[in-house]
């Protein structure tokens, strides 16, 4: 079974995903409304760079355009950056 399968599996058919990027998958955020699935920002990039050829700002600039941008609904999924908290972490 995958990831989309098995997160499926315990939130439901509900759930929306980013073609793709199941490997940047960190989980699924919660809340009144919705399930969503969670997407890290720099996993998704570093799959631009390796996989497609992008630079990596390229393929910022094209996640941020044809993907963060995009709302498909209540089940859009959430994108965030994982790693800005390590960076703040170690400037303090």
């Amino acid at each position: 079974m995958n990831i989309r399968e098995e997160l499926v599996e315990l939130w439901g058919e509900d759930l929306l995903f980013a073609d793709g990027y199941d490997s940047a998958i960190t989980g699924v955020c919660v809340g009144f409304d919705s399930e969503r699935v969670a997407y890290s920002i720099p996993k998704m990039i570093n799959i631009c760079v390796q996989e497609v050829g992008m630079e990596h700002s390229e393929a910022l600039e094209w996640l941020e355009f044809n993907t963060f941008g995009a709302y498909v609904g209540k089940n859009t999924p959430i994108y965030f950056d994982d790693e800005i908290l390590t960076l703040l972490k170690k400037e303090a």
